[in-house]
């Protein structure tokens, strides 16, 4: 592995940790008046995309450099996305559906995982 690939590496998984704690903090604050069964339930669910980038990290050793470079790129977006996501439901609280952002952000954020790493991995197994 070059230095830049593992210096990116790095800052994707700094970043990861900073949106899953991050995101995590929000969760808590915007549900603070929410049942603790239900907090349990969406801390885990809000966790499972940083969980997954993470799991993935730790598979792709052996992955094309363009992979991997894919897998570290939506690390630092994912994670970002979902700061932002959360923190705009934090100073914008929704009034109807408030846990709205809270049960969509996971799911989309596996979508655009699988879509991003099957398209890179397509595209690297295609090269000569």
């Amino acid at each position: 592995m070059n230095i830049s690939l593992g210096l990116l590496r790095a800052l994707a998984l700094t970043t990861v940790a900073g949106g899953a704690v991050g995101s995590l903090a929000l969760m808590l604050h915007a549900g603070q008046r929410t049942p603790r069964f239900l907090l349990i339930i969406f801390f885990f669910w809000v966790l499972s995309p940083f969980a997954a980038l993470v799991a993935a990290d730790s598979m792709s050793k052996r992955w094309s450099a363009v992979t991997r470079i894919a897998l570290y790129g939506l690390m630092l977006v994912i994670a970002s996305f979902s700061l932002v996501v959360y923190s705009a439901d934090a100073v914008w609280p929704r009034k109807a559906q408030a846990a709205f952002v809270y049960v969509i952000v996971p799911p989309v954020s596996w979508l655009l995982t699988a879509l991003v790493l099957s398209i890179a991995a397509y595209t690297s197994r295609s090269r000569p």
